[in-house]
């Protein structure tokens, strides 16, 4: 339950953020640069509280593994318009590569921990 609510507070600071600046709750309908500091910042805020459940000692459960995979299904997604539409998707590329990188990461310790 601890790690639902970690994990929600980083999609809500970033839904807010949304809300506030771009007066929307769709992210797949922003513009290139704004979606980019959506996804910036709900990654990073995801990540942090990653970083908070390593910290207070918790385990780093399968939803946490959900949640990355659906952040990582949402950059995809755009990603997948931009090409269609014919815009530059170089930074999300980027992005997304970073984010294979970090989540194979992740994974590879979280099933080493498994193990033991």
């Amino acid at each position: 339950m601890k790690t639902y609510f970690i994990h929600s507070v980083s999609i809500l600071i970033s839904f807010i953020w949304l809300i506030l600046i771009n007066h929307t709750v769709n992210p797949i309908s922003l513009k290139g640069p704004h979606f980019l500091k959506f996804y910036l910042i709900l990654i990073f805020g995801f990540y942090a509280s990653i970083l908070a459940l390593k910290l207070s000692k918790e385990t780093i459960s399968t939803t946490t593994f959900y949640f990355m995979i659906s952040i990582f299904c949402l950059g995809v997604i755009k990603l997948t318009k931009g090409i269609l539409l014919g815009k530059s998707v170089g930074f999300l590329i980027l992005i997304l590569m970073m984010e294979c990188i970090v989540g194979m990461v992740f994974m590879n310790h979280y099933f080493k921990s498994k193990i033991n």
